[in-house]
């Protein structure tokens, strides 16, 4: 199982962080799962990509106001113009298909980046925001003075809040999952789903195998896209399932931390190690990066050196070691600039299996990189 706490930066391949779609779309996969979630409910026939983007800013969104599944609140200008900033940054997909809610927000979202393709766009009830019922239309502050212990436990366990007799975060998994056969029987090979954030957090983890308690852990931005490719397997099972980016926004692929206000107590960021001297054969572990290799790992200290990286975990792949020596000595050289600075240690570990859900319960660490192999299967 794998966990990826709040907004989760994840970085494509060979390092470098890709800037445009044609250079996004590398073949190369970040994670890779065999989905417990979806087995026994879903096959893949062909290859499929979704790209789950959540709606732009809304008028609740802006007042702080719980919106649930209601259908009140409308995209604000800024909203506007974050669907369209994603527009221009998927532009070069070739979509064959919208599915989206139909809830006004993400309706106007979807038009916006659906632009003028012929086809017409598919209305799914099941992709609404999560059921929040006595919540729903209540400014936050409100909630907490009218709720009291209730409200503590949505923010605190929502895996097992209860509110008016319901399980608002059990039922949307139940829901997600329902909604996996339809978006992945359908024969086009390229889908675009238009949502919210709680639905597609729990798209991403019911995709990946997560349960429940992960909720939260995938926040959305405001029209942060999300992308999952899926490829049948030999024996017409579930299919394996990569998570090829997570919560990508137009303004940063690391800007995160940011959903309804929400701060990320720990974050977690994925890198791959730099091209090693055998470039076509990727998972191989004792190869050494070569010169590109080399190069691809300084840019991405350097893409990452405002983060302040508190420790690194890196596969035990030789270029993965490499390239986490890397970045762990540009982080601490940069701790040691200015008249104030204080030298500072990031902690290195290596693990043999990609047991990241026990690395994180046992890390107390703010910022923890994680450096892989560039398949993980």
């Amino acid at each position: 199982m794998i966990s990826l706490p709040l907004t989760t930066p994840i970085l494509p391949s060979r390092c470098l962080l890709h800037q445009t779609r044609r250079q996004n779309s590398t073949r190369r996969r970040f994670l890779i799962r065999l989905s417990s979630s979806l087995q026994d409910q879903v096959t893949a026939k062909t290859t499929k990509r979704v790209v789950l983007v959540r709606h732009g800013q809304s008028t609740w969104n802006e007042e702080g106001r719980i919106q649930g599944s209601s259908d009140f609140s409308v995209l604000t200008i800024k909203g506007e113009s974050q669907a369209e900033i994603s527009r221009q940054m998927l532009i070069d997909d070739s979509f064959d298909v919208c599915f989206t809610s139909p809830l006004k927000r993400s309706k106007k979202t979807a038009e916006i980046i659906w632009g003028s393709r012929e086809n017409e766009m598919i209305f799914d009830y099941d992709l609404r925001e999560i059921d929040l019922y006595s919540f729903q239309g209540l400014l936050k502050k409100e909630g907490k003075e009218k709720f009291g212990e209730a409200f503590k436990q949505w923010q605190e366990d929502p895996a097992n809040f209860i509110i008016d007799g319901h399980y608002p975060v059990r039922e949307l998994w139940s829901r997600a999952r329902s909604c996996w056969p339809g978006i992945l029987a359908h024969e086009r090979k390229s889908v675009l789903v238009v949502a919210h954030n709680a639905v597609n957090q729990a798209l991403v983890a019911t995709a990946i195998g997560l349960g429940t308690e992960y909720f939260r852990s995938l926040l959305q931005s405001n029209c942060g896209v999300s992308v999952l490719d899926f490829t049948p397997r030999a024996d017409g099972g579930s299919p394996h399932v990569c998570l090829n980016r997570l919560n990508q926004t137009p303004n940063s692929p690391l800007a995160g931390g940011s959903s309804g206000g929400r701060k990320a107590s720990k974050q977690v960021i994925l890198v791959c190690h730099g091209q090693g001297n055998n470039k076509d054969s990727a998972a191989t572990n004792d190869q050494s990066m070569n010169m590109l290799g080399v190069i691809q790992s300084q840019k991405t200290a350097e893409l990452i050196l405002d983060l302040r990286v508190s420790s690194i975990v890196c596969s035990p792949g030789t270029a993965s070691i490499e390239t986490a020596g890397v970045i762990s000595r540009v982080q601490e050289a940069a701790s040691c600039l200015g008249v104030d600075s204080v030298p500072r240690h990031v902690k290195m570990k290596q693990m043999n299996e990609l047991d990241i859900e026990g690395v994180l319960l046992k890390s107390n660490q703010a910022r923890l990189l994680i450096l892989m192999q560039s398949i993980v299967k």
